[in-house]
Parts: structure tokens; C-alpha cells; sequence
């Protein structure tokens, strides 16, 4: 009896696990950017750069009249770069996806439709509840800019951000030293034959690094005090030197501070930013020293710091000069937006090319570490915890 020959390997006939290929539509974007209304707030999300590539990528960018005039970039500009320009705040609230510096007010939100997709900065500290409350009656998808991750796993929005407000810092101090600005006239740079300005950075996360650097840049004698090791180390690996660096040991900290002519605070907390210059330390410095305090939107780590404005930025104790305004980086609002700009076009254009957020949601980990609000269910954790407020895990809702 004969055996019939199969067309099927005996491999073949074994039982496959279903592969079902998910097929990427491109989709079509209509972004809408409204005019920022915080207290001064200049910077735009987008520069005319940024929406000539979106346009010319087959998408729509609908402006706000006067949005970028706070970062010197004009209607006409925009115009031309193919944005539709409009006067019309609402019309601007009813595209489907809305790209903010500043997260919206309660009564902005009112005029966003249903189901729209927010990217914003979330600013946790400075909301309250009813936000919240008021984006999930909409049904809003939301994405805060300050949580997307890169590769990598840093955050490129904070990173930039603070490479602008650390360099800011000795610009700023650079100002408020000279006679102009009723400080001690002294110049920054190591002029043949004069001391070197001295400088103390408190923490060498991005801030103090790019502090360091621009302090250097100028002929500084730079000093670095971070508890953390491995920062310090990384701080002289990337500015290619040898530095003063020392963790923070209130002998070692006092010394310097009684020497500096600026004292940069840099350092974050979880929650508050860590009190790590105490007063008594502040009034052992000199008369005309600087104090800039790139930590005061989270508290401050001078503890004679208070809040100012960028209309009245510093005040004086006991003779020391104190510079605490919390949004250093919207001082330079057109540098800012670039870099704001540099980081949201690509992000746009993945979402397009992935065929919407959903999509673009399920094959980037970092942009869905933005996420906080997904069709009006909150899926942030941090946010529940600091609001008490019910979250659902985002990998349960986007399969």
C-alpha cells in the first residue's frame, strides 16, 4: 500500500501563532494655535520655520492674529509660511488638535470641542482640580510637553529648557554686576591682571552645567556643589576640564559663598526644592553679590528667596542682590520657541505619519509618557496621587 506524498513539510503543518499586521494610514493634521494669555508669557509653540515644514507636508496650521508677536515672529511671516491667520479666538479652539505653551484656562477649555487633542505644558504644581475635572467632561486627549521622553530616556523640553535658564543665569548676573544695574562694577572675563569673578553653582544637573560653561566661557573661577557624585563627575566630562566640584558640606559651602561674587541656585526637588542656603549663610556673603535662584518655581533652595517678575525681578537682603524669576527661559521668548519649535514639528509629523495619535501613541513609549488624558479618562499616576483623583493605566486603554 502506498504512502501519499504532502505538498506540506512536516514544519508547515504545525501550528502558527496569527501575526496581524497593523497598516499605518497617513493621516491629515489641522493644528490650531491660539494667542497665550499668561501673565507674561511670550513664547509660541511654533516658528514660521516649522509650519512651512508642516504645511508642506500636506497639513493645516490655523494661528491666532498676534500669537507670535511676543517672539518678534509676525502674521505676515506665518502667512506666509502657509498658516491661515485668524482673529477669531474660538474659531482658533475648534481645530481638533490645539498646541499650547501654557496650559488653557478653565474658560479656554470651554471653547475647545470634544474629543480634541491638547499638547501643552501641564505645570502640576500651579493647577487645581477643577482643570482636570473640567478636560475629562470634554472627552480631551492631552499630552504635557514637560513629560515626553526621548530615546534616550531624558526630557527633551525640560533639557532645553533649562540649557536656556542656566545660561540665562550668568547673562543676567553678568547685568546685574554692572554699574548700569547699580551692582559692584565688576566685569565678567579674565582681564591680564584682575582677579577672576567667582562663581558658586549650587547642583550640576543641565542647569548648572550650561551655567558652568557660559560662567567659563567668560573667564569665571567656577565652583559646583552637588551631592551627587556622578553629576559632578559628568559636569567635568562634558565641560572637557577640571573643576572645583564638592558635594554640599555646609563648611566647604560657606567658604565659597563668603568668596563669590554670584551664587547660581539650580537644584530640583521632588516635590520642593531642598532649602540648601540657609540665611545665616546669605548674609555671610558680600555686599553687591548676586544671587540668581533658577529654582524658585519649585521653592527656591536660598532660603531668603521670594518670588518676582520679569517687570520687577530683583530685590536686595541685607545688601545681596536676589534675581527669583520663576520662567527664566520666556526672558529670551525667541530663542525659547525655537527650541520649543525644534522638538513639537517632529512629533507632529510622526503623529501624521503614524496616522493619528492612537497609533502614534502605540509605537512611541516616550511620547506616551506624555499622555495624561486619553478620550477624558486620566491616566497619569502622579496626578491622581497629587489631586485624588481616579487614573486608569494607559497600556489597558490603548491595546
Amino acid at each position: 500500500m502506498s504512502r501519499s506524498i504532502s505538498p506540506f513539510t512536516r514544519a508547515q503543518l504545525l501550528p502558527q501563532e496569527e501575526t496581524l499586521e497593523i497598516f499605518k494610514k497617513k493621516g491629515n493634521l489641522f493644528i490650531g494655535i491660539p494667542k497665550e494669555t499668561y501673565f507674561q508669557e511670550k513664547r509660541v509653540c511654533l516658528t514660521p520655520d516649522a509650519v512651512s515644514a508642516i504645511v508642506s507636508n500636506g497639513h493645516r496650521v490655523m494661528i491666532e492674529s498676534g500669537a507670535g508677536d511676543g517672539a518678534n515672529f509676525k502674521d505676515k511671516a506665518y502667512s506666509e509660511a502657509g498658516a491661515e491667520i485668524t482673529r477669531d479666538t474660538a474659531k482658533v479652539y475648534s481645530c481638533p488638535i490645539i498646541l499650547k505653551v501654557e496650559p488653557p484656562s478653565l474658560d479656554e477649555i470651554k471653547l475647545i470641542n470634544p474629543q480634541t487633542l491638547l499638547i501643552s505644558a501641564l505645570q502640576l504644581k500651579t493647577q487645581n482640580k477643577k482643570y482636570f475635572e473640567t478636560l475629562a467632561t470634554k472627552r480631551i486627549t492631552a499630552l504635557a510637553f514637560e513629560f515626553i521622553k526621548d530615546e534616550d530616556g531624558t526630557y527633551p523640553a525640560v533639557r532645553s529648557l533649562s540649557e536656556i535658564a542656566g545660561t540665562a543665569s550668568i547673562l543676567i548676573a553678568a547685568e546685574l554686576l554692572s554699574n548700569i544695574n547699580g551692582g559692584n562694577g565688576l566685569m565678567f572675563g579674565n582681564i591680564s591682571g584682575v582677579p577672576p569673578t567667582e562663581v558658586v553653582i549650587i547642583g550640576a544637573g543641565t542647569v548648572g552645567e550650561f551655567a558652568a560653561r557660559s560662567a567659563i566661557g567668560l573667564g569665571a573661577n567656577v565652583k559646583i556643589f552637588d551631592n551627587s557624585i556622578t553629576k559632578l563627575r559628568s559636569v567635568q566630562s562634558n565641560l572637557g576640564r577640571t573643576l572645583y566640584t564638592s558635594t554640599l558640606q555646609p563648611k566647604n559651602l560657606v567658604k565659597a559663598l563668603k568668596r563669590c561674587d554670584i551664587a547660581i541656585g539650580a537644584v530640583r526637588g521632588t516635590n520642593r526644592a531642598p532649602i540648601v542656603v540657609t540665611e545665616a549663610m546669605v548674609d555671610c556673603m558680600k555686599t553687591g553679590a548676586v544671587i540668581i535662584d533658577v529654582s524658585i518655581d519649585m521653592g527656591g533652595c536660598f532660603e531668603t528667596s521670594e518670588v518676582t517678575t520679569h517687570d520687577k525681578p530683583t530685590f536686595e537682603h541685607n545688601g545681596i542682590v536676589h534675581y527669583c524669576v520663576p520662567n527664566i527661559p520666556a526672558r529670551y521668548s525667541r530663542s525659547a520657541s525655537v527650541t520649543i519649535s525644534n522638538m513639537f514639528t517632529p512629533y507632529l509629523l510622526k503623529i501624521a505619519d503614524d496616522g493619528g495619535i492612537e497609533n502614534a501613541l502605540r509605537f512611541d513609549r516616550g511620547l506616551k509618557n506624555g499622555l495624561y488624558f486619553y478620550h477624558g479618562i486620566l491616566t497619569n499616576k502622579s496626578v491622581a496621587n497629587w489631586f485624588d483623583l481616579k487614573y486608569s493605566d494607559v497600556n489597558l486603554l490603548i491595546f
